[in-house]
């Protein structure tokens, strides 16, 4: 068995595009760090509505190795809702571990305050491997009672280093 991941797309693309010293991370980078550091087999990757404008960048997330999950929305709502996944992510962990699906641990990618019941509940459960949070500074200050070896942080030199997107030359 190994490890899956639930991504905030919203709360990572924001962490880390209007942090202090903004930056891309290179989303296939990223999926090679969390299966070789956290033995991630599978990397969920939550956005708001779909939006048949954005197919190139679903295609690059999913070539990345990332599964997408939408947000429902009604026709008449999906233009004017914001992503807002944090209830879907929240309900997708606990019916995984409801119906006893086989995977060991989670990896949560989110400073959000909104997961901070669900992290101490995996952890108490023995069911968490890591939060990462894609800036220390944006994190929730909910964390702040979390012992600090349950927590990554992308803003790191080192990690940006290793996740930041470099243009290919030609």
């Amino acid at each position: 068995m190994a490890n899956q991941a639930f991504i905030d797309a919203q709360n990572l693309y924001l962490g880390t595009t209007q942090s202090a010293t903004p930056w891309k991370i290179d989303l296939a980078r990223f999926r090679v760090h969390l299966e070789q550091k956290y033995k991630v087999t599978e990397a969920y990757y939550f956005l708001g509505a779909f939006d048949p404008e954005q197919q190139n960048l679903y295609n690059l997330i999913q070539k990345s190795g990332f599964l997408l999950r939408f947000r429902e929305h009604t026709p008449v709502m999906s233009g004017k809702k914001k992503g807002n996944v944090d209830t879907d992510i929240v309900f997708i962990i606990m019916q995984k571990l409801y119906a006893k699906e086989k995977f060991d641990k989670v990896i949560l990618v989110s400073g959000d305050g909104d997961y901070k019941r669900m992290v101490s509940f995996l952890i108490e459960e023995k069911r968490f491997v890591k939060l990462i949070v894609p800036s220390r500074k944006q994190m929730s200050s909910l964390y702040k009672t979390i012992d600090s070896s349950f927590i990554d942080a992308l803003d790191s030199k080192d990690k940006k280093t290793l996740l930041r997107y470099k243009k290919k030359s030609k």
